[in-house]
């Protein structure tokens, strides 16, 4: 049996992090794009796609529904999908780049594809704070694309990533979530401000922080997360008359009355929540804490946890919004206090 044409068209690069049923919707555009394939050219069945590229049926019905759902397929029961219409605007391809996959980061990537819409393809590539591997898939990519959008936290050796970034020409970079030195041009940027943004909020908590003598903020020894965070730590509690400590180690560190903790890491969390469920101190009496990161779960976690959360949901809506508008503007993410018993 003849294979179909398009298989020689379809690109799947199993080690990308951008959805397979994505790379999918992306290489049919690409073949249409460049006249491959034409109006009304029956497309490999599902079975066929699951088969050739080793992924799920769901994957490819999900790729080929995709399609349908902007307007470049259609389908014929017990026939199959074809191509309905060959005007496809894509004129932008992105490059991805983000530092780690987690719920957060899922809520940036959504609202990002959401506000493109069909008006794109995005190339995802995550590089888990690993400069090495940050700096060779940026140099692997030059020139391939209209827009690279990069966030740069490091576990190490980031001091020299402005060199890396300097390699994209400013007019197609956009900077996501920390801003770093050395970065030159007129390039975009949408990004939090640790250093204010945790002062704020621990000042809008004041009053419900007044009960409390001690502070500490579970930090540990080995991690992206950046330094201005505890520099407004530190401000806010000189300013007001707290006691402060950076715990490296939550596993290691005694629960006393009269402590607020403010974690960063999920799973630190976890870790203090049973330490403090093993006394007899009551959270938002005794003991307090404060989360960073809004999850639905901490609506409900201890009769709810007090957070402090960058608007996830903005940062990639307006990430998109820059790209599209061919701006080079700088936007703050808004960071948002939600009270609850916890504290």
């Amino acid at each position: 049996m003849k294979k179909n044409i398009l298989f020689k068209y379809i690109d799947i690069d199993y080690l990308s992090a951008t959805p397979k049923y994505i790379q999918l919707a992306n290489s049919v555009i690409k073949a249409i794009s460049s006249e491959k394939i034409g109006k009304d050219d029956l497309l490999p069945s599902i079975n066929e796609l699951s088969f050739e590229f080793e992924i799920s049926r769901d994957t490819a019905e999900k790729g080929y529904k995709y399609l349908k759902q902007i307007g470049i397929l259609g389908s014929v029961p017990g026939k199959g999908y074809f191509v309905k219409s060959t005007e496809v605007n894509q004129p932008l391809k992105i490059f991805l780049l983000f530092n780690k996959l987690s719920a957060h980061k899922k809520i940036v990537y959504d609202a990002f594809v959401k506000t493109l819409g069909g008006m794109a393809s995005i190339d995802f590539y995550v590089y888990n704070n690993d400069f090495a591997l940050f700096k060779r898939l940026i140099q692997n990519n030059k020139n391939e694309y209209t827009h690279y959008v990069v966030v740069p936290h490091f576990l190490e050796g980031g001091e020299t990533a402005s060199d890396i970034i300097n390699q994209i020409p400013s007019d197609k970079l956009l900077v996501l979530d920390k801003l770093i030195t050395g970065i030159n041009g007129n390039y975009a940027a949408v990004y939090e401000n640790f250093e204010i943004d945790i002062y704020n909020a621990l000042e809008q908590l004041r009053k419900q922080l007044s009960k409390y003598h001690t502070i500490k903020i579970i930090f540990p020894e080995y991690t992206y997360h950046p330094e201005e965070i505890l520099k407004g730590f530190y401000k806010f509690c000189h300013q007001y008359a707290f006691n402060l400590k950076v715990v490296h180690d939550i596993a290691n560190e005694p629960i006393k009355e009269g402590e607020v903790y403010i974690n960063l890491m999920e799973d630190d969390l976890v870790i203090l929540i049973e330490k403090i469920l093993a006394t007899s101190l009551k959270v938002g009496k005794h003991v307090g804490v404060i989360s960073y990161n809004e999850t639905p779960l901490k609506k409900i976690i201890l009769n709810g946890i007090t957070t402090i959360s960058t608007d996830f949901e903005f940062m990639g809506q307006k990430a998109a919004e820059l790209i599209l508008n061919n701006s080079s503007e700088h936007f703050e993410v808004p960071f948002v206090v939600t009270s609850r018993s916890s504290l």
